[in-house]
């Protein structure tokens, strides 16, 4: 009996050795992720003014002309631009409405760097008017849906140096 539960443990320790994405956690009870946590750096963000809202950010730096609240352009993408689950440099991505982001929010795909983390540039992300007068160049992002299809969340968080909450993704804008 102990043999098997010992064996169970071990091969289950095996797979996850393979797998690209390991869901355990940190002592800090954070999702530790197959790649180490990026380090920052003065060229990955910038500071402006005046906080700028994502929305005209998102469409000067992707060409996507869709006006209107960041979680209403999933919708008013139908039929005129590609739409899907899986990032792609230069595409939006659209994370859906929730109590905690009341109009949703948009980031464009800089970089994929494997199937579960990307890096996004975007603005007005933060928790206060210092945070949010931040253009993010450079900030990761990792898929932590249980099925790698992106329908779900974190965003780097450099102040802690974590990733942040999870949020919802209604899925990825491609520019025409």
């Amino acid at each position: 009996m102990i043999k098997k539960s010992i064996l169970c443990c071990l091969l289950t320790l095996l797979l996850a050795g393979c797998a690209d994405f390991n869901i355990g956690t940190t002592n800090r009870g954070q999702v530790k992720y197959s790649l180490p946590p990026p380090k920052p750096s003065s060229r990955d963000y910038y500071t402006i003014k005046e906080p700028l809202q994502c929305v005209p950010y998102v469409r000067n730096a992707s060409g996507v002309q869709i006006f209107g609240n960041a979680h209403t352009w999933w919708d008013k993408a139908k039929g005129k631009y590609r739409m899907g689950a899986t990032p792609q440099k230069d595409a939006v991505m659209v994370l859906s409405k929730t109590e905690r982001l009341k109009y949703g929010h948009l980031a464009v795909v800089k970089r994929v760097i494997n199937s579960r983390n990307i890096e996004v540039t975007h603005s007005n992300w933060g928790g206060d008017r210092k945070t949010r007068s931040i253009i993010y160049k450079k900030m990761r992002v990792v898929d932590t849906s249980r099925h790698n299809d992106w329908s779900n969340a974190r965003f780097w968080h450099y102040p802690s140096a974590s990733y942040g909450s999870v949020y919802k993704v209604s899925g990825f804008i491609y520019p025409n």
